[in-house]
């Protein structure tokens, strides 16, 4: 079994990147989308990441136009949009695909966690432990904010 410490990706400046590389630390990884009724979730996502990152969060988002075409930009377009309208610092990626046959490893891995199933909308959210394993999934209408989603952060930091 694939964990999420074995995946590669690549940046938003196209190099490739180790999930590995976070080992030690939790992380939340988000398919995003900048035309989307939820793109305001950019505001609480770098809130978690301004509050957890020095207690070992890391926020991971991954840009995707697999859900209704929301995410047309290119990674400097969608780079430009985070920064400038949500001040997002936290760890953007390359543009992915969420599902469908073109699924990118990471987001095949995800799928397989309970409850398995393809990422429904965009703004879902996966939480994964220090060694790389998912925890807990939240639902795109889940905010960052949420009651259960913080006290899962807060859980697996413990």
């Amino acid at each position: 079994m694939t964990t999420i410490s074995d995946i590669t990706v690549k940046t938003m400046d196209g190099k490739e990147k180790s999930l590995g590389d976070y080992k030690g630390n939790a992380l939340l990884i988000v398919n995003v989308a900048s035309k989307c009724g939820y793109t305001p979730q950019y505001t609480g996502l770098e809130k978690l990441h301004e509050t957890y990152s020095g207690k070992g969060l890391r926020v991971l988002g991954f840009p995707s136009n697999d859900f209704g075409g929301q995410e047309p930009g290119t990674n400097e377009d969608i780079m430009q949009f985070c920064t400038t309208n949500y001040g997002v610092k936290f760890d953007m990626f390359d543009k992915v695909h969420a599902k469908g046959s073109e699924q990118h490893p990471l987001y095949r891995a995800l799928s397989q966690a309970e409850p398995k199933g393809d990422v429904a909308w965009n703004f879902e959210k996966f939480l994964i432990d220090k060694e790389g394993n998912v925890v807990s999934r939240f639902k795109s209408g889940v905010a960052p904010d949420a009651p259960e989603l913080k006290a899962a952060i807060e859980k697996v930091l413990a």
